[in-house]
């Protein structure tokens, strides 16, 4: 009854965060929000199919028998995640479920798990470069016309969306705390107890994931990553590109 009351709490955070995005919107916020709409589900679905498959190659079969192994985009949305990354600026996809004991002998459990909740953030930062390749590839190849026009602009900025979302999605994950796929990286190289003391106390983390959002900390922190990988990326596909 404690964890279903604590639940249904989170579930009133969150929804507060989206009516705040809803009431917030403008002409300009809604044709935003119309043009990031393909980058999220594309960020999402291959974060997830990304967790699907590198269990796979380790031996779980678990996700294909779940029908996760798909980048069918309904198979991988989570509802409250995905309404959240497009009003709060961060959400989820529905997890992916693994048995670490199915992978291979020649790999520990801690390690399997390490590997596949990175393939999703990995997934997402070459994401982040194929789309920037491809924002580049319409300027130079489209020609002046095309990308100066009202539907030429729209395609750069969705396509310059997909990219900045992939990244934003990366770096979230990347945080060290449950249950995001940065906890259970961290956790490959804790003890054994420092690892049952985590699980036993997630729900403290929960509270810790919603503080940080609420107060803007998370802001702070990811902000200046998110921008600085994006720099990077766009600055050196551009300097790829001047070479052509």
């Amino acid at each position: 009854m404690f964890f279903n009351a604590d639940r249904r709490l989170i579930y009133i955070i969150l929804a507060i965060f989206i009516l705040i995005g809803i009431f917030n919107l403008g002409t300009n916020n809604i044709l935003n929000l119309v043009l990031t709409l393909p980058g999220v589900i594309i960020a999402i679905t291959f974060h997830e199919y990304a967790h699907a498959y590198a269990a796979e190659k380790l031996g779980d079969d678990t996700p294909r028998n779940q029908g996760r192994l798909t980048l069918n985009p309904l198979c991988h949305i989570d509802p409250i995640g995905f309404i959240l990354l497009i009003f709060a600026n961060f959400g989820w996809g529905k997890p992916v479920q693994i048995n670490p004991r199915n992978f291979n002998r020649n790999i520990s459990m801690s390690k399997g798990e390490a590997i596949v909740s990175i393939a999703g953030p990995a997934m997402n930062f070459i994401l982040a470069i194929i789309f920037t390749i491809i924002y580049f590839a319409i300027g130079k190849f489209a020609g002046v016309a095309f990308a100066t026009s009202e539907l030429g602009y729209c395609i750069l900025i969705a396509v310059q969306y997909t990219a900045i979302l992939n990244i934003g999605l990366g770096v979230f994950n990347l945080l060290p705390l449950p249950p995001l796929d940065g906890s259970k990286i961290f956790k490959n190289f804790m003890s054994y107890n420092a690892r049952q003391w985590l699980e036993e106390h997630e729900m403290i983390f929960y509270y810790i994931f919603l503080a940080i959002w609420i107060t803007g900390l998370a802001g702070t922190i990811i902000s200046p990553v998110i921008n600085w990988i994006y720099s990077g990326i766009f600055n050196g596909i551009a300097l790829l590109f001047s070479l052509f």
